[in-house]
């Protein structure tokens, strides 16, 4: 199974952003993992698409936005055009999954659905055809720096069995996405339950420069994950 690691630059210093993407793409990352909030569907408000194009010249791995807005429909022309690969989205901020689905992939990015710890993997059902990416949240969307939600992990399975199945009966293939509370310590086990693409957010961007900074720690991430 290939491991991606996709640090989250919610947790980076915003008054240089362009120097921190291109850091941790050169410390291994492979992708930029892009939080957009909006204030209404969660409790902050951070950044939109000018800020991502501003960055796209700066990095040549792919930019994973994920949408934490409500509604989302107008904001995906917006993204795809500022340099966007992946879009994903919450169901309950979109009136018609499937229509959502369908918009981001006629954009030509990849599209994907976050579940948020309390909403059901039965939402995935009837759109899987339609899915790049599923997003499980291991924490409740809105800030960085929380702790890692422990029940993340039998839905992780859960999620892993629906997309292996999937993909058995000749679906395509779909990445199994986590973000929250991913560290150092536990990585492993998130791995183990089924993950395949991690965002790290202040374990990137909080490790210390004194100690080889995100080089380190984005190698001590990939060998824990590999353990």
């Amino acid at each position: 199974m290939t491991i991606r690691i996709a640090p989250s630059i919610l947790s980076a210093d915003f008054s240089r952003l362009g120097e921190e993407v291109r850091a941790i793409e050169a410390a291994g990352a492979d992708l930029v993992h892009f939080d957009v909030m909006d204030n209404h569907y969660v409790p902050n408000l951070t950044i939109g698409p000018l800020v991502c194009e501003a960055i796209r010249p700066h990095v040549k791995i792919g930019i994973d936005v994920h949408l934490m807005v409500e509604p989302v429909d107008a904001l995906i022309p917006l993204f795809a055009k500022a340099g966007a690969n992946i879009i994903t989205f919450h169901p309950e901020a979109s009136r018609h999954v499937d229509r959502t689905l369908q918009l981001i992939r006629d954009h030509g990015c990849k599209a994907g659905l976050v579940f948020n710890p309390a909403t059901p993997l039965s939402l995935m059902d009837h759109v899987m055809d339609k899915l790049d990416v599923v997003l499980l949240m291991s924490v409740n969307p809105g800030f960085g720096g929380q702790k890692f939600i422990p029940g993340t992990l039998p839905k992780l399975l859960e999620a892993r069995q629906r997309i292996d199945t999937h993909m058995a009966n000749g679906g395509q293939t779909i990445w199994l996405e986590v973000d929250g509370g991913v560290k150092v310590d536990n990585i492993g086990e998130i791995v183990a339950a089924g993950a395949d693409t991690l965002v790290a957010g202040s374990a990137v961007f909080g490790a210390p420069d004194n100690n080889g900074g995100y080089h380190t720690v984005m190698k001590q991430l990939r060998k824990n994950a590999s353990a």
